[in-house]
């Protein structure tokens, strides 16, 4: 194929995206997509002289930032009036229509995610901003990008700026809730927190594996008369419209069509917590004008809260990573808002003290937010005569050692350091993808190696390597795992300091504070004789949390663990430290190949750590080529270019001979 047949399947698959993602209406199959976007990615390989970053292949992501610059919006993204009843919708709108005579309102869901705003320049898509506080938001662009139904291009040379909601489908939510509980790890809360975290993510090829997907309702500086209009224009553009949002001139319609989309909540695939009311007209959205706050041609209706009677049929205690001990009330198994609901967290001892909550109890249940199942209230007319009291177990229900409620705090945790529920726990925790990122050591498996005494503590897991008889004989367990385990094990030996601070589980030590604390005292020594006077000073850091930290560093029994984990050769590396010393600070890196010790993404996260700037493609202002087997035309062109090509080998002695 020629550099023309690229640049016109470019065009084609463009126009297939639109029809899938968009317009809901693909005229070619998956098998024919998936071959014609193969195509291209060969002839783009073949012809690296006409990348384009607008290019359909481009959406995978892989731009990893260290941090997201500040926006201004051109205009602020202003928040909005709320009602909860059909009554208070009712009131507004003829108080609307009193004062301006006959209107028409514009009704859209009010869908539950994270509001953007994206800017084109001369038909390109030059910025995806985030609401941030209304007047000053995030540059996620990189982020945006990757999602399918956000068109690259536009056929409008002026500029054009529309805003909308990112959201996670719940399909897509639940599949990653179930991979990562198969992995062992935290599970996403819900879909408009996820939708939020993963356009937050640095590295944006982990945004496009979890296919966010967007709905555009502002269109701002129309040349259209009305709102509605505008909205058809711009899905004539290529932009994803609801398509429940609809016209209304009669109140009592409306509000009817406010009553059926409620009752259809549950069947969509994305989250909503009601509907957004507009004025259509442009003019008279003017005439109406704003308070000092919200529109007052707009207002949010909230869709109530679905409540429905359970009974409690058990409180049971969970063990975390730290000890705390979290109630939590088994529900006889009940359908909540399009879900069956069997669990409901009851927080601390003081929330079941105060809404008096006990076994066999007949209880009032809803989801927070929409979301997480709690317990409201009890249905004292319904208490069973036999009933009892509950009493906070002053055992651990998992290891019998003692639990203990900390003084100034809320909760209850469990002190015999060799629980193994917190050990599990902790493990799982250093190994998760946001510490040290070991791949292959999720909960599930964490449990397994603890309950065959092969894991018994953090520093067991830089012992597996000699464990491999063991690990091979249990279920499910091949070469090829075990090998790729070792492998994430050892590479995790040179993480940043604030992932393995992180790592350790202090408690109210999230990773914002694990890079302050990484920053501000560059090392492992300096932690160790830190003084509560300097955490004191911190700004972001409060005076319990200052002697959390304090405390986890003066313990002996941590202090034996770090120095077990130094000897062993884990070598946290404080950030600023190695960039400044790295040969690959500034430099433009490409990678290519197939690497034996580190995934693509392994490799191209850790030279963004050594202050490296990642491409995807081989120019004159290549510095370095890291090509490993199988390289193809990139090594070529690096060749022909005069570009420094390394190999693996080459690059690990690199850094062995600098640090």
């Amino acid at each position: 194929m020629s550099k023309e047949q690229l640049l016109k399947l470019r065009k084609d698959i463009e126009i297939y995206q639109k029809e899938y993602y968009t317009l809901d209406s693909p005229s070619i199959s998956d098998y024919e997509y998936d071959n014609l976007f193969k195509k291209l990615q060969e002839l783009e390989e073949k012809y690296p002289e006409l990348y384009d970053e607008n290019s359909p292949s481009q959406r995978v992501g892989g731009k990893v930032l260290d941090y997201f610059e500040k926006v201004t919006h051109k205009e602020p993204m202003l928040s909005l009036e709320d009602v909860f009843s059909i009554e208070e919708l009712k009131s507004w709108a003829n108080k609307l229509v009193k004062n301006y005579g006959n209107l028409q309102f514009c009704v859209e869901h009010k869908i539950d995610g994270l509001a953007i705003s994206l800017r084109y320049e001369n038909g390109i898509l030059k910025y995806g901003i985030t609401r941030g506080d209304g007047s000053v938001g995030e540059n996620v662009t990189n982020n945006v990008k990757t999602i399918k139904s956000i068109p690259l291009k536009i056929d409008f040379k002026e500029d054009f700026e529309i805003r909308g909601e990112v959201y996670m489908p719940k399909n897509i939510f639940n599949e990653i809730n179930q991979k990562r509980q198969l992995d062992g790890l935290e599970l996403l809360a819900n879909p408009r927190n996820a939708a939020s975290g993963t356009m937050r993510q640095l590295d944006s090829s982990v945004v496009f594996e979890r296919k966010l997907d967007v709905y555009l309702y502002n269109v701002l500086n129309s040349d259209k008369n009305s709102h509605y209009d505008s909205l058809l224009s711009a899905r004539d553009l290529g932009f994803k419209i609801n398509p429940y949002t609809k016209l209304f001139d009669d109140i009592d319609v409306m509000c009817e069509y406010v009553k059926e989309l409620n009752a259809l909540r549950d069947s969509f695939n994305y989250e909503i917590d009601g509907l957004v009311i507009k004025v259509n007209d442009y003019s008279l959205q003017e005439e109406i004008g704003y308070t000092s706050r919200v529109p007052k041609w707009a207002v949010a209706y909230k869709f109530p809260a679905e409540e429905v009677e359970t009974v409690v049929e058990d409180i049971f205690i969970t063990v975390g990573r730290s000890g705390k001990c979290t109630p939590n009330a088994k529900l006889k198994t009940v359908k909540l808002a399009g879900t069956n609901v069997s669990y409901a967290t009851l927080h601390n001892e003081d929330m079941i003290k105060n809404k008096d909550v006990r076994i066999n109890d007949v209880v009032v249940v809803r989801k927070a937010g929409d979301i997480i199942p709690e317990v409201v209230r009890v249905n004292f007319e319904k208490r069973p005569s036999n009933s009892i009291v509950y009493e906070f177990p002053k055992k651990c229900p998992n290891c019998n050692g003692l639990v203990e409620r900390m003084a100034e705090e809320a909760h209850h945790f469990c002190n015999n350091i060799n629980c193994s529920a917190k050990i599990i726990e902790s493990i799982s925790h250093y190994a998760s993808r946001d510490a040290l990122n070991i791949e292959g050591l999720g909960f599930s498996t964490v449990t397994k190696l603890y309950n065959e005494n092969i894991l018994k503590s953090i520093a067991d897991i830089y012992r597996l390597e000699n464990k491999k008889e063991e690990i091979l004989n249990l279920e499910r367990s091949g070469e090829k795992s075990f090998n790729n385990l070792i492998n994430s094990i050892n590479n995790s030996k040179n993480s940043s300091l604030d992932k393995f601070i992180f790592g350790l589980g202090i408690r109210q030590v999230g990773e914002k504070t694990s890079k302050i604390l990484a920053s501000k005292f560059k090392n492992l020594e300096n932690l160790f004789n830190v003084q509560m006077e300097e955490l004191l000073q911190i700004d972001d850091i409060g005076k319990i949390s200052s002697k959390i930290i304090y405390d986890f560093f003066q313990n002996f029994e941590n202090r034996v663990l770090i120095n077990e984990l130094l000897s062993l050769g884990v070598n946290p590396i404080n950030q600023e430290i190695e960039i400044e010393n790295s040969i690959f600070n500034e430099k433009i890196v490409v990678v290519t190949g197939t690497l034996e010790n580190y995934s693509r993404k392994e490799i191209e996260d850790y030279l963004v750590k050594l202050g490296a700037k990642v491409s995807g493609s081989v120019s004159k202002k290549t510095d370095y080529l890291l090509c490993g087997k199988d390289s193809g035309s990139k090594l070529e062109k690096a060749k022909s270019l005069g570009v420094k090509i390394i190999n693996e080998a080459e690059f690990i002695k690199i850094l062995a001979e600098k640090w």
